[in-house]
C-alpha cells in the first residue's frame, strides 16, 4: 500500500462560500491547546472498560473482607470509567464518592479512607484540567474558521444520535434494579453483599450510557439550531472503521489531528420511511443492504481508505459532535454526508505520529507476508496435492490457560464452606461452553483443495467454495475466515514486538497471507481432492464427553 500525494478532490459545490483550509500552521495552534497525556486524553475504552472491571474485582474482593462497603467499592469502579471515558460525570460522582467515604470513615481503616479520598481528588484534578482545556481548543478551531459558518447539510432529518445507547442504559439500569430487588433472596452473606456489588455496578453502567446518549444527542442538536464553523480538511478511513482527520496541506497523512467515528445511515434510514409502491421498497431495501454489507467488510479489511478532501462541519474539541462532508471513493458518486456517531478524540502531534508510523509498520508487514504467502502457496502448488493446517502449540498454551481458570473457579466452589447456588450455575453454563471451545481450539483444522477450503467444526466440516470466500486476515489475537454466509474465527496468544525482533512468523499471520494467495490467484491454489479424512470431523463427541466429566465432577463434589 502507499501513501498518495493526491487526494480525491471534493467538488466545489460541496464547499461552502468562504469556507477557508484548516492548514498545518493553524492546526498546531489548536494542537497545542490540548490537555497533557496524563490527563487521560486518549485511552481507549477497551482500556477503560478494563479498568474499571479490574477494580470492581479488587473492590469485591476487599469489600467481602470487610475493608469497604459494596457501594463504595462499586462505585470506585464506576468511578474510574468515568474518569478514564466519560470526565462530564466525575463532577456529580466525585462528591458522592466522598460522602460515601466519609460515612464509612469511622467504621473502617482511615488508612484504606484516606488512600480513597487522594485518589478521587487527585482523578477530580486531572479531569478539571482536561475539561478546561476544552473551551480553548473550541475558541482555536472557530478562530482558525475565520469567522466564516454554515448551516449543516440534512438540517431537517431528526437527530438519532444516542438512540442505541438510551436502549442499553435502560435495559443495563433494569438488570441493575432486579439485581438488587432479589440480593435479599441469596442465602448467605456474601452472597448478597456480592449481589449489592453488582446491583451498583449495573446502576452506574446503565448511568453512564444514558448520560453518554444525552451528552450526544445534545450536542448534535446543538449543530442544527444555528451555522456552524467550518473548515477544509483531509480525512481517512482507518483499520478499524474510524475517520481520521487532517490538516488540508497534509498531502501524505504524516499526521492525523484527531479521531471520530462517523456513520451515514440517517438519510438511509429517512428513505426507508418514505411511502413508495413495493417495487421501489424493496430495490432500496436491496441497496442499503449492499451498503451496509460493503461498510462492515471495510471494517474486517486491515487496509487504510484513501484520503479524500471534506468540510467539517462544527468546531472540534475533545468530546464533540460533528458533521463531515466528504469526496467518496467513487468519483461517479455524491460527497458522502456523514454525522459523527461518537465524539471528537484528539491526539497528540507525537500520537498522531506514532499512529502513522504504526500504519505503515502494518503496511511494510502486510507486504512482507503477501509475497511469503505467495512463495509458499507455490512452493506447495503441486500437482493432485491439498492444503492442511490445524491447531498447534500456541493454540494448546491459550487453552491451557483457559482450563486453569475455569479449575480455580471451580476449586474455588468446592471448598467453600457453604456452596453458593448462583455460583453452581455459572459453573455449569461455563463448562458447557467451556467444553465446546476447548474442543475446537484443541482440534480445529483447516483444509484447502481445488473446489475450497474446509474448516471443521461442531457438526462437522464446512464447505466455503474460493468464489465465496471474502477475507482471511488475522487481527490482534484472532484469526477469521469470512465468506458470504458466515464466518469462523479462532484466538491465540501473540506477542508482536519479540515476533519482529526475533523474525519470527505468528502461526495465524501465515496460514492468512497463504489462503489469502489462494484467493486471489486460481493458479495458486492446490489442484487434488481432499478426503473425508482430510477434511476433519465433527467435533461434538469430545465437547459432550468434556462437558459431562464438568457436570458430574461438579455434581459429586457437592
Amino acid at each position: 500500500m502507499t501513501f498518495p500525494h493526491e487526494s480525491l478532490r471534493l467538488p466545489s459545490a460541496a464547499i461552502p462560500d468562504g469556507c477557508q483550509d484548516w492548514t498545518t500552521a493553524r492546526a498546531a495552534g489548536w494542537s497545542a491547546a490540548l490537555p497533557p497525556r496524563w490527563t487521560f486524553l486518549r485511552v481507549r475504552r477497551s482500556v477503560a472498560a478494563g479498568l474499571a472491571t479490574l477494580v470492581l474485582c479488587v473492590g469485591a474482593l476487599v469489600a467481602m473482607a470487610g475493608g469497604l462497603w459494596p457501594f463504595v467499592a462499586a462505585g470506585f469502579a464506576v468511578y474510574v470509567l468515568w474518569v478514564l471515558a466519560r470526565p462530564e460525570l466525575v463532577w456529580v460522582g466525585a462528591p458522592l464518592l466522598l460522602l460515601a467515604l466519609a460515612a464509612e470513615a469511622s467504621s473502617k481503616s482511615w488508612a484504606l479512607t484516606g488512600f480513597g479520598v487522594v485518589v478521587v481528588l487527585g482523578s477530580w484534578a486531572v479531569v478539571a484540567v482536561r475539561l478546561r482545556a476544552r473551551g480553548e481548543q473550541l475558541e482555536r478551531a472557530v478562530e482558525a474558521a475565520g469567522g466564516v459558518a454554515a448551516f449543516v447539510p440534512g438540517t431537517e432529518a431528526p437527530v438519532r444520535r444516542g438512540r442505541l445507547l438510551f436502549a442499553l442504559g435502560f435495559v443495563v439500569l433494569a438488570l441493575g434494579v432486579l439485581t438488587g430487588s432479589t440480593a435479599g433472596l441469596w442465602g448467605s452473606a456474601e452472597d448478597q453483599e456480592g449481589a449489592w456489588v453488582v446491583t451498583v455496578f449495573l446502576v452506574g453502567l446503565g448511568v453512564t450510557a444514558l448520560a453518554s446518549a444525552w451528552l450526544g444527542r445534545q450536542r448534535a442538536g446543538a449543530l442544527r439550531g444555528a451555522p456552524v464553523p467550518v473548515l477544509r480538511v483531509l480525512v481517512r478511513d482507518d483499520t478499524q472503521g474510524a475517520t481520521e482527520v487532517y490538516a488540508a496541506d497534509d498531502l501524505t497523512a504524516e499526521r492525523p489531528l484527531f479521531t471520530v467515528d462517523l456513520t451515514s445511515f440517517d438519510e438511509d434510514d429517512d428513505d426507508d420511511g418514505d411511502e413508495g409502491d413495493g417495487d421501489g421498497d424493496d430495490e432500496a431495501g436491496g441497496d442499503g443492504d449492499d451498503e451496509l454489507r460493503r461498510v462492515l467488510l471495510g471494517l474486517d479489511d486491515d487496509t487504510l481508505g484513501p484520503v479524500r478532501e471534506a468540510v467539517l462541519y462544527g468546531a472540534p474539541f475533545d468530546g464533540a459532535e460533528v458533521l463531515v462532508v466528504s469526496a467518496d471513493e467513487d468519483p461517479e458518486q455524491p460527497p458522502l454526508t456523514e454525522w459523527s456517531a461518537g465524539p471528537v478524540r484528539p491526539l497528540s502531534p507525537d500520537a498522531g505520529r506514532r499512529r502513522v508510523a504504526r500504519h505503515r509498520e502494518h503496511v511494510a508487514d502486510s507486504f512482507q507476508l503477501e509475497l511469503q504467502g505467495r512463495e509458499l502457496a507455490g512452493q506447495q502448488a503441486m500437482p493432485g496435492t491439498v492444503r492442511r493446517w490445524r491447531a498447534g502449540w500456541l493454540d494448546w498454551l491459550g487453552t491451557a490457560f483457559v482450563v486453569l481458570w475455569g479449575l480455580w473457579l471451580a476449586l474455588d466452589w468446592i471448598y467453600e464452606p457453604d456452596h453458593s447456588t448462583w455460583k453452581l450455575v455459572f459453573l455449569l453454563l461455563l463448562g458447557l461452553f467451556g467444553a465446546a471451545n476447548v474442543s475446537m481450539k484443541l482440534a480445529w483444522r483447516v483444509t484447502a483443495d481445488r473446489s475450497g477450503i474446509w474448516i471443521n467444526g461442531l457438526r462437522g466440516p464446512r464447505h466455503v467454495p474460493w468464489d465465496g470466500l471474502r477475507f482471511v486476515r488475522r487481527r490482534s489475537l484472532e484469526l477469521k475466515i469470512d465468506w458470504q454466509d458466515g464466518a469462523w474465527s479462532v484466538f491465540a496468544p501473540r506477542w508482536g514486538r519479540l515476533q519482529r525482533r526475533r523474525g519470527l512468523t505468528h502461526p495465524y499471520d501465515a496460514l492468512a497471507a497463504e489462503l489469502t494467495a489462494m484467493r486471489l490467484d486460481p493458479e495458486l491454489r492446490p489442484t487434488g481432492e481432499s478426503g473425508e479424512a482430510e477434511r476433519g470431523r465433527p467435533l461434538w463427541p469430545s465437547a459432550a464427553v468434556l462437558a459431562a466429566v464438568w457436570v458430574v465432577a461438579l455434581v459429586a463434589a457437592r
